[in-house]
């Protein structure tokens, strides 16, 4: 469904048709009688007593052409909370049918701030749904006029906008089938972003070879698709400070090779790319909004498959680093993608930290479900900020244990590590262990294990089912409150 606001700083005509209009936790009218018509004014406070006042939006029909929608702001309300009202506005909305509606943020009592901009946000973000493989889509257009003097400065209508562009851009590829998203078109897609002023680089299998990148390459090389590594370098910063990066793993497919994973399910399996899809989306978001910082993204693109030339259980490779890797299980591949990314994002553009993304153990989810991401890092400050930017936006991180204790668990007998931890027990931890061997310059470094927020078979608060674009919003948060 497209949604398209609006914005206008004229009184609203009282003959408006479907407006959305603003009260108290209370339900307290008064202040809308210079609003709507007298007789609407009385319409709507005889049936008021009669309505479920513990609903935080109520519906009227004035007519058969006109309806009036309420929402109540509580007293304490949050950020979050007017987004979430938003979200279940688009739900009315959606039923409703209706393709234009007025909403008047001069009903918004005065001590509430930028409300009408988090609503609306919250609104759009809802509305998302993936459908470009429908031969029947839903076609339908509302539009949203927002009028009065309370609606959001230039500079926040631009980040809400990008931020959703860019949100919506993460959702867009995690959706897509691996047949259609695999390496070759992802690194295109994303080369298409130089448009916006990113500068793209794209390292392909004979570049990647030549620099040494094995544990990379060694996931891919049972494709017939190319592995890549992509770049986005983002300046917005007049000076020359260290750029924040950030970090995707892009398994566009992962059967698992050939430690192949079981049949049923295996379709989620195109969701393994959601964490490069993130750093994507971020970076089109910073791009877009022209952000004050310099940024960088990278990300590694493979697809995993067996084949005649797959990766075997037993092999060993030498990773960029220099640090070899016996590969006892294939399907713990994407640490090995990871593991090359993080070195050569260390190395060459010496960040002031690396926050990596990943879709990357099933055992996060048997951890913290779909509430948490899992956290892992060597930095105690970026991990508080990452807490405090989670909570601000609802996409919640979980710090969770790194100890050298545990290195003795992905130690090898051949190499210098072995790929997975065989004695069983701490799946995340030794996965995120395994990563930290590849910070080499104690780079404050941060790994989110977003295995279980990702996708959504059931929907959230601000999606409605499918890919959720988790990470978009959270980072952004991260960078405007800390570094911009």
């Amino acid at each position: 469904m497209n949604i398209k606001v609006n914005f206008k700083k004229q009184d609203l005509s009282k003959s408006s048709a479907n407006l959305i209009l603003f009260t108290d936790e209370k339900f307290s009218i008064t202040g809308l009688k210079k609003h709507i018509s007298h007789s609407e004014y009385s319409y709507i406070s005889d049936l008021l007593d009669k309505k479920d006042n513990k609903k935080k939006i109520v519906t009227f029909d004035i007519n058969s052409k006109k309806k009036i929608i309420l929402v109540s702001l509580k007293k304490n309300l949050t950020d979050t909370d007017a987004e979430n009202l938003g979200a279940k506005c688009f739900e009315i909305l959606n039923e409703i049918k209706k393709t234009e509606y007025s909403a008047n943020s001069d009903t918004i009592p005065n001590r509430y701030k930028n409300v009408i901009g988090h609503f609306l946000h919250g609104i759009k973000l809802k509305s998302y749904k993936f459908e470009k493989y429908k031969t029947k889509k839903n076609k339908l257009s509302i539009s949203i006029n927002v009028t009065g003097k309370n609606i959001p400065s230039y500079k926040d209508q631009l980040k809400f906008s990008s931020i959703e562009e860019g949100t919506f851009y993460t959702r867009d590829l995690v959706s897509e089938p691996g047949n259609v998203l695999h390496p070759d078109e992802y690194a295109n897609r994303i080369k298409s972003l130089s448009k916006l002023g990113l500068k793209i680089k794209v390292y392909n299998d004979k570049e990647l070879k030549k620099l040494g990148m094995n544990t990379l390459l060694g996931v891919g090389q049972g494709s017939i698709r190319g592995s890549y590594l992509v770049t986005m370098e983002w300046n917005g910063s007049k000076n020359k400070s260290k750029p924040l990066a950030f970090v995707g793993k892009g398994v566009c497919f992962d059967t698992g090779g050939i430690s192949l994973k079981p049949a049923k399910f295996m379709e989620d399996m195109t969701y393994d790319m959601a964490g490069s899809a993130v750093v994507v989306g971020l970076m089109k978001s910073l791009a877009l909004r022209k952000a004050k910082i310099n940024a960088v993204g990278v990300v590694g693109l493979v697809e995993n498959m067996p084949g005649g030339n797959a990766q075997r259980p037993g092999d060993i490779v030498k990773s960029y680093s220099g640090k070899t890797v016996e590969i006892l299980n294939t399907d713990a591949e994407g640490r090995l993608v990871l593991a090359d990314a993080l070195t050569f994002t260390e190395e060459k553009f010496k960040p002031k930290f690396i926050i990596d993304l990943a879709t990357l153990t099933g055992a996060i989810i048997v951890s913290l479900g779909s509430e948490y991401a899992g956290l892992f890092s060597n930095d105690d400050r970026l991990s508080n900020q990452l807490v405090e930017s989670g909570e601000h936006v609802e996409e919640k991180v979980w710090r969770m244990p790194l100890n050298k204790n545990y290195d003795k668990l992905i130690d090898s007998k051949n190499a210098d590590m072995q790929n997975i931890n065989y004695v069983g027990g701490a799946g995340s931890t030794t996965a995120a262990q395994f990563l930290q061997r590849f910070i080499l310059n104690k780079t404050p470094w941060a790994h989110l294990d977003i295995a279980g927020m990702a996708f959504s078979k059931y929907g959230g608060a601000l999606n409605s089912g499918g890919a959720t674009g988790y990470g978009v919003r959270l980072l952004n948060k991260l960078i405007e409150d800390y570094y911009e």
